[in-house]
């Protein structure tokens, strides 16, 4: 089918939108330059087309309610293409804005509800060469914009330790999945916080890497100088088994640029506390929003630490305070041109496209856009006004910005191994209720980030750790380590891990 030609009339109103005023001669002369350049639209959908893989068949299926209690999966399969490998035996769950060929998704949004991808994401395939089996896609927030687990349209995902609550997101389903021994290990993604925050309040284990160190390939991107994909498992162990499988270039993913690879993070996690050197930044507690449980728990799990010998002290890092400004301009700006008025990609980078993924997203925005969470409205109405108001040039401040963040943080690890604050100030929040405010919709997902945001911004590897229970609920403490040092967060998280004996799981499971 060709492109069809456009009209004088519609041409003007794209010339509107320019703020340009041609004349109908003018208009009419434009429209027989398109006719002319058309023909190379044709050519390329007909090459594209040509070499385009086919969808395979894997079979998937949503589960019933009594098989969900929790809402944390969208579907369930049995996907497995060799028995021996690095993740042989590990059961896998797949974050449902993450590619998995021949098995539907909806990234958490009635705009993608339907979607069969062509291909794996590059994680996906490398969990498959490793052995792993992926065993479905676990349930995200709507376009994964929000930090809460209740904005997605198939429904709230709860807390596998009070079901009123939120699990964290937007990876919900990733965590509460793994929380609760339904699958091994999984897949989540990061652009604010949404490896960490689930882990946190669902008591689990979880990494983002440094920036570019998985590749993003395959993923629905939010906005691509904060994109990331992670771990997520029950045990510091299978977060670095998953790691090491899934890291390293993919000579595709442009953010991989200076990327290491062949890295066995499973190696050297095992050391003793006295050769652990942590610096407690300061302004990662006590926000106005903190919970003094949450500070007084990962303050006494720091003491047990230091008890058993390693070196713990105190470090002000005025720069963690910027992080939250920094991002939201960052996130909203760059949300609002890249994932919604771009379809996920946007334009104007190297590396691989989905372009049947931003074709189905930009005619379901045009279906379902009155369907998607206030969370997202809100970023495409603030974002787009931003925009309009600025030109850009405020996004352009907040990327000038970064590097600043990045030295402070360099240099604080200059003189420890790890950084350690609350990943989340608070403890797990209510679910709102159905008929909640706009106001309280939104703050339930965007409020509990202020320490999550430094790490997105900057891109430094961190880890979140169960810190311990306060009233029965998880509480997680961060351990940020230098670009590239993965490993140095990982044997943090695991000093911890064999000092308390292990981590607690959800109660019945």
């Amino acid at each position: 089918m060709g492109v069809p030609v456009p009209s004088t009339e519609e041409l003007g109103a794209i010339a509107a939108g320019f703020g340009l005023s041609p004349s109908e001669d003018d208009l009419a002369a434009y429209r027989e330059l398109v006719v002319g350049a058309l023909a190379a639209y044709d050519d390329v959908e007909d090459l594209y087309q040509q070499q385009a893989p086919a969808i395979p068949k894997r079979h998937s299926w949503r589960p019933e309610p009594a098989d969900n209690p929790l809402g944390a999966w969208y579907r369930r399969c049995a996907v497995r293409d060799r028995d021996e490998g690095l993740l042989a035996g590990k059961r896998i769950a797949i974050k449902d804005n993450v590619d998995v060929a021949g098995v539907p998704m909806m990234n958490g949004s009635a705009t993608l509800e339907g979607f069969v991808p062509r291909s794996d994401a590059s994680v996906v395939r490398r969990i498959l060469e490793a052995g792993g089996e992926i065993a479905g896609k676990a349930v995200c927030e709507d376009l994964c914009f929000s930090g809460g687990s209740h904005t997605a349209a198939t429904g709230p995902v709860r807390n596998p330790w009070d079901p009123t609550r939120s699990a964290g997101g937007s990876s919900c389903g990733s965590a509460v999945l793994v929380a609760t021994g339904e699958v091994d290990m999984a897949i989540a993604g990061d652009q604010g916080g949404s490896v960490r925050m689930p882990s946190c309040w669902s008591g689990i284990v979880g990494i983002k890497a440094s920036y570019g160190l998985v590749p993003y390939t395959g993923a629905f991107p939010i906005e691509y100088t904060l994109d990331h994909l992670g771990p997520v498992a029950r045990t510091v162990d299978d977060v670095a088994l998953l790691l090491t499988a899934i890291a390293g270039p993919d000579g595709v993913d442009q953010r991989q640029l200076s990327a290491p690879s062949g890295v066995d993070y499973t190696s050297g996690l095992d050391r003793e506390p006295a050769s652990l050197r942590i610096g407690v930044v300061t302004e990662g507690f006590g926000h106005p929003i903190s919970d003094a449980a949450v500070d007084d728990t990962v303050r006494g799990a720091l003491a047990r630490l230091e008890m058993a010998g390693a070196e713990v002290r105190e470090i002000s890092l005025p720069e963690h305070a910027w992080a939250p400004a920094v991002w939201s301009v960052i996130a909203t700006e760059g949300g609002a041109w890249q994932m919604l008025r771009g379809n996920g990609y946007g334009l104007n980078h190297r590396g691989r496209y989905n372009p049947e993924i931003m074709e189905a997203f930009a005619a379901g925005w045009r279906r379902h856009g009155d369907e998607v969470s206030h969370s997202v409205k809100y970023v495409a109405l603030f974002g787009q006004y931003m925009l309009n108001l600025h030109g850009g040039s405020s996004y352009a401040k907040a990327q000038n910005l970064r590097p600043l963040i990045n030295q402070a943080y360099d240099r604080a690890l200059e003189s420890c191994d790890v950084l350690c604050y609350p990943t989340l100030p608070m403890m797990p929040t209510a679910l709102p209720a159905e008929d909640c405010s706009i106001a309280d919709y939104v703050a339930r997902a965007l409020e509990m980030v202020p320490n999550t945001l430094p790490c997105s911004v900057t891109g430094h590897p961190v880890i979140n750790v169960p810190a311990g229970l306060s009233d029965g609920l998880p509480v997680g403490m961060s351990f940020v380590a230098r670009y590239w040092d993965e490993t140095a967060a990982l044997a943090a998280a695991k000093t911890y891990e064999t000092l308390v004996g292990g981590f607690p799981s959800p109660p019945g499971h």
